[in-house]
């Protein structure tokens, strides 16, 4: 069997073993998921009426909720990959990962199976907001199935991205209450990006904060590609962000397996 086989047999065995821990356990995804779940609700019902009128156009809430879906479907994939920073540490701290070090497998399938699961565990966490999302009344207005490739695409390349930082997060923290403090921002980076208001209603020393962050070019593609917004520049910057950030999380994540273990 070549080396490279051994290593997809192995990646496949340790992505099972971290689905199998999140359905054994689905607690913890379970408490980050209600983050975006309740700031949807939150901003729909009781702010939706006066958010919209930030954004122009009319329409109310109904308006509002078309805007902030994309915002809140990105929010997701933050706040789940929170789970996979506790996890990692979880892992490394408990000696799980020593053991692995001794046993005949391929060294990055540990890696590789937390961001697989990751991963899958992120699209379905937005394919379940985006089911919430819909039942409060939020359609989308591009249908084409170029546009949804491109929509799931894009979803899939930010949660990778963010896997990888989390992952490095998760690996470089003491336990897994401290893995779970450091992953809070990507929680919080969506909420000062174009997720809630629009940019220009912002104020000038606070934009290019908002503005220059990998959440708002992200949420305006999505944003595009869902509603027929104008996506302009927003969607190559999304996917240079997605890539730079999936390097230097691997390259972090991968100097820290490489070091002896905790």
């Amino acid at each position: 069997m070549s080396s490279l086989s051994l290593a997809v047999r192995d990646s496949t065995t340790m992505l099972r073993r971290n689905l199998l821990h999140a359905r054994r356990y689905p607690s913890l995804t379970l408490n980050l998921l209600l983050t975006p779940i309740m700031l949807l609700l939150l901003f729909v019902y009781v702010f939706g009426d006066a958010m919209s009128a930030g954004i122009g156009g009319g329409g109310g809430r109904s308006a509002y909720i078309a805007y902030i879906v994309p915002g809140i479907l990105m929010m997701t994939i933050g706040a789940t990959t929170v789970g996979t920073a506790v996890s990692v540490c979880t892992d490394m701290t408990e000696g799980i990962v020593a053991r692995f070090r001794t046993m005949a497998i391929h060294r990055g399938s540990v890696l590789f199976g937390h961001v697989a699961g990751s991963v899958l565990q992120s699209v379905a966490s937005v394919t379940l907001v985006g089911a919430v999302a819909a039942a409060i009344g939020f359609r989308s207005t591009d249908d084409t199935a170029l546009e949804w490739f491109a929509a799931f695409g894009l979803v899939a390349l930010f949660a990778l991205a963010f896997t990888w930082i989390a992952v490095g997060m998760g690996m470089g923290s003491p336990n897994a209450e401290a893995a779970s403090n450091s992953a809070t921002p990507l929680i919080l980076l969506p909420m000062i990006s174009s997720a809630f208001v629009p940019l220009e209603t912002m104020p000038g020393w606070f934009r290019p904060i908002a503005e220059y962050q990998p959440f708002t070019p992200a949420i305006e593609t999505l944003r595009g590609l869902l509603l027929g917004t104008e996506i302009g520049n927003s969607g190559w910057i999304a996917v240079a962000w997605c890539l730079a950030l999936t390097a230097l999380g691997y390259r972090w994540s991968k100097a820290q397996f490489d070091r002896d273990p905790k």
